[in-house]
């Protein structure tokens, strides 16, 4: 697109600020709620919840990652973990009418506040140098020498991403170190910037435990509980996350496995860094504009 054709102004663009503000209030309201003793499960479904009194709907099930943890953790039905003295990584999402923002934010309980830093100066960084004509590579290069000077390693397996209607990652991937073959920035595009830091070697890998969903083709199955579960995704999910817990079937459990057998849905394993290790994340969504970018999570 050139300059002369993006309105800034157009609907969706003004549903991508919408969704922004939302979830601007509701990560700096969940942040506060973590704390040494206090519920995952309750402050999931807080978030989750306020995203919906304010206007918006979830766009993904509220992750929240633990020390080596760095995405797709999110509590399971019944849930009955609490904080420790762990570093914790909030990551939300809100969209409306399908138009998305994306944020996240470390809360370090650890006592290790640097990591924190880390990736929150990474993002400042990263968010000075977009603007139209800016390649990605470039990005990811200012966000690995922050990280760097830290004496800390990006999480290179895990990149910032376009935002789509109904699609929570799409093109262009934003990478967390410099990369020669990136992609250059348009005004208009829609995109998270989302820095990892760690003090791990810098490379997740998948866990065995998934809690999170999407619809992966239309189909049909015998089986009633997944049948009611297909159903709700259809409707109320499309092709965003969903958790096992937002099911209202009864054994959503099974009804899972029952769709992932048939390929209907895929599951998102936990990613992590090696145990002992610690991840800390930073994340906004920016509309790229004529003179820089627009943060519409600050």
């Amino acid at each position: 697109m050139s300059e002369t054709e993006v309105d800034l102004e157009a609907e969706m663009y003004e549903k991508h600020r919408e969704a922004g503000e939302i979830l601007a209030q509701v990560r700096e309201e969940a942040a506060d709620r973590v704390e040494v003793g206090a519920s995952h499960l309750e402050v999931a479904e807080y978030a989750e919840d306020r995203i919906r009194e304010l206007g918006g709907k979830p766009a993904f099930p509220v992750n929240i990652s633990i020390d080596e943890e760095a995405a797709h953790a999110t509590p399971s039905i019944g849930d009955e973990s609490t904080f420790g003295e762990e570093m914790v990584n909030l990551d939300i999402g809100v969209h409306v009418d399908g138009w998305l923002a994306d944020t996240a934010i470390t809360v370090d309980l650890s006592g290790n506040p640097e990591l924190a830093e880390a990736s929150e100066q990474a993002l400042e960084a990263a968010l000075d140098v977009i603007e139209p004509g800016v390649n990605t590579g470039d990005i990811g290069a200012e966000i690995e020498d922050v990280i760097d000077g830290y004496g800390f390693n990006p999480v290179v397996n895990l990149t910032g991403h376009g935002l789509g209607h109904w699609e929570q990652h799409t093109s262009p991937n934003i990478p967390n170190r410099a990369v020669s073959q990136g992609t250059t920035l348009e005004t208009g595009d829609v995109v998270a910037i989302e820095p990892f830091a760690t003090d791990g070697g810098g490379k997740v890998t998948e866990g065995s435990s998934e809690e999170i969903f999407s619809l992966e083709r239309e189909g049909s199955v015998r089986n009633r509980q997944a049948r009611e579960a297909l159903e709700q995704i259809t409707d109320e999910f499309r092709t965003l996350p969903f958790a096992t817990r937002w099911l209202e079937t009864d054994r959503p459990e099974v009804a899972l496995r029952r769709l992932k057998r048939n390929d209907i849905v895929h599951g998102y394993p936990v990613l992590k860094e090696d145990d002992g290790f610690l991840v800390s994340q930073k994340e906004h969504t920016v509309i790229v504009t004529d003179d820089g970018c627009e943060v519409t999570t600050r």
